[in-house]
């Protein structure tokens, strides 16, 4: 089956009026037209019935799939590829049996409006997202276009930013672009207590009011930006570890022995899209490393009550391991290797003589790199200043062939 039989049109606040002769064309022949309560007062009189998208989400995406070959329509807002429905579709079915039509996003028109260069600025969908997700993108000077739930969206927003030492940072509520309604709502984010409608574009003009620390995306953030109760890889260690794991966009890391979650998160914020599983059985670091996710822009870290290697069947399939403990559990190498996909990383740290014998066994039976990472840091010595050694790590490190 490759003929296009579904139709994914994007609307946007001008309704008929702003469609063209495929997209009325489209409507016209359809057999089930799906969408929004809005797309279809946006519509009214003008096609057949829109039926309203089921829920949950995944219920929509099904009902479709049961009309496979049948022409039908899905209305969606702006650019259906740009956090909306065709992205979810386009995992579910071949190009070939689409048809997409997109109308503009709510990202050109708010770009548009306040005259962003789109490619200068940060593009977020916090629409059904944490808010959270926002701590990951901020630096003095940053431009962002969030897309947004309802009203509520702004004011978090507006409390996140205080809360960052970004108080003073303009936010721009767009509300309801293209269309007769448009309106602009403008404020600092220290205080908003502004009126607006659910349907909005989110702008901010990201302005620090005091000495905040630089969060760069780049691994290897202070010890002291994450809580922990000493079980977490020291800042040199960890970025010489991110540098072997090497993330990039969309690719999945276990991080067995999470601790405090600082790889796992810091993973997720190299790269966009990045994601990491991170297992750990003590109850009170899993908070920790919850608390550490939220409070670093990656919410998405997922925490399981778990060891391995019982606690890996079932997972997906991961880009890169990484064992900051539990090496001396019998058969963890062996399952971590199985499940790493062909050209996968696996790092693992070592500070004990017993799990460095391990490593010592796997760089002989595995190869890849095995190296020593030595710190020392500047500290008082009395009225002077010296050395002060943390702990050696021994490294192993290989990509699987």
């Amino acid at each position: 089956m490759s003929a296009p039989w579904l139709t994914l049109i994007g609307i946007g606040e001008d309704g008929w009026d702003g469609l063209g002769p495929l997209s009325r064309q489209a409507l016209a022949e359809a057999g089930a037209i799906y969408g929004a309560k809005r797309h279809a007062a946006l519509l009214e009189g003008k096609c057949g019935p829109v039926i309203p998208w089921p829920a949950p989400f995944s219920a929509g995406v099904e009902a479709l799939m049961a009309r496979r070959g049948q022409p039908t329509v899905v209305l969606a807002t702006g650019d259906p590829m740009w956090f909306g429905v065709g992205a979810t579709l386009a995992r579910r079915l071949p190009a070939g049996e689409m048809t997409v039509l997109p109308g503009l996003s709510a990202f050109s028109l708010a770009a548009a409006r306040l005259g962003w260069p789109l490619q200068e600025t940060e593009l977020l969908s916090l629409h059904g997202r944490p808010v959270d997700t926002l701590r990951a993108f901020l630096r003095p000077g940053a431009r962002l276009l969030c897309l947004t739930s309802n009203a509520a969206t702004a004011a978090s927003v507006a409390d996140l930013l205080a809360d960052e030492g970004y108080g003073d940072s303009r936010m721009i509520a767009l509300e309801h672009l293209g269309g007769p309604r448009e309106r602009q709502v403008s404020a600092r984010a220290e205080g908003w207590a502004e009126e607006i409608t659910d349907f909005y574009v989110l702008a901010i003009e990201a302005e620090a009011v005091r000495d905040t620390p630089l969060r760069a995306r780049v691994p290897g953030l202070p010890d002291d930006a994450f809580r922990h109760d000493g079980k977490i890889t020291k800042r040199e260690i960890r970025a010489a570890t991110l540098a072997r794991l090497a993330p990039v966009a969309d690719a999945m890391l276990w991080d067995i022995g999470a601790g405090s979650g600082a790889i796992g998160i810091e993973w997720m914020r190299a790269a966009r899209g990045a994601r990491a599983i991170g297992l750990e059985p003590n109850a009170g670091r899993r908070a920790t490393a919850r608390a550490n996710a939220a409070a670093l822009g990656t919410p998405g870290l997922e925490l399981l009550d778990a060891t391995a290697p019982e606690g890996l069947a079932g997972l997906p399939s991961p880009d890169a391991v990484f064992l900051g403990g539990g090496l001396t559990a019998p058969g963890i190498l062996d399952a971590v290797m199985e499940s790493l996909r062909p050209g996968g990383r696996l790092v693992a740290n070592a500070v004990t003589l017993e799990s460095e014998a391990v490593l010592l066994a796997a760089y002989t039976h595995f190869g890849g790199d095995l190296c020593r990472l030595s710190i020392a840091r500047a500290a008082p010595v009395g009225s002077l200043t010296g050395w002060r050694p943390l702990m050696p790590v021994t490294q192993w490190s290989l990509i699987k062939p």
